[in-house]
């Protein structure tokens, strides 16, 4: 063999068998089924007032042909305390959208201590900076989730204007990549 094909047949088996890996990593880390997005994580949101604001994100699309957001599953649920006040919801995922380091996940609110928020639909945009993530939500000029309207569209949030506080978690966006 000639110098060049060698060089070209190591590297395609080297392409080849990074594929292998990270084609396993991605099936073993959803249970054998490869993901097209993921949002996963927790943490803390800064606020100079002391407001002890949390999140957590479990939140996945299966790979396929279609790869639709609107079949995303998963959970994610976030609370707010200040002092003697405070709330905390879940909701069920319905839709994830992901680009580069920037996801958008919507889910209807299923169990809250917040009276008049379950049912209601709520978004949220993360930005995935490593330690130093943003997170935006649909709810920042309506007040609470309880005073969202019943129908906001699916996967609609606001900028990520807040940011996690250092050293109390992260948040992980696994893009998207549609098949073309």
């Amino acid at each position: 063999m000639q110098r060049r094909t060698k060089i070209a047949a190591s590297g395609v088996a080297l392409l080849l068998a990074g594929g292998a890996v990270a084609g396993s990593t991605a099936a073993s880390a959803t249970g054998g089924h490869r993901e097209a997005a993921a949002l996963t994580g927790t943490a803390k949101l800064y606020r100079s007032a002391g407001d002890d604001i949390t999140f957590t994100f479990d939140a996945h699309l299966a790979a396929g042909d279609s790869a639709d957001p609107m079949k995303a599953t998963g959970t994610f649920s976030f609370s707010h305390y200040r002092g003697d006040w405070g709330a905390w919801a879940k909701a069920e995922v319905d839709c994830l959208v992901t680009g580069g380091n920037v996801a958008v996940v919507s889910g209807v609110i299923t169990d809250s201590d917040l009276p008049g928020a379950e049912g209601k639909r709520v978004g949220v945009t993360v930005h995935d900076l490593g330690r130093r993530d943003r997170l935006g939500y649909s709810w920042a000029t309506a007040g609470s989730p309880a005073q969202m309207p019943r129908d906001l569209p699916k996967c609609v949030s606001s900028a990520p204007f807040e940011k996690v506080r250092k050293g109390t978690g992260d948040f992980t966006v696994a893009p998207w990549r549609p098949q073309l």
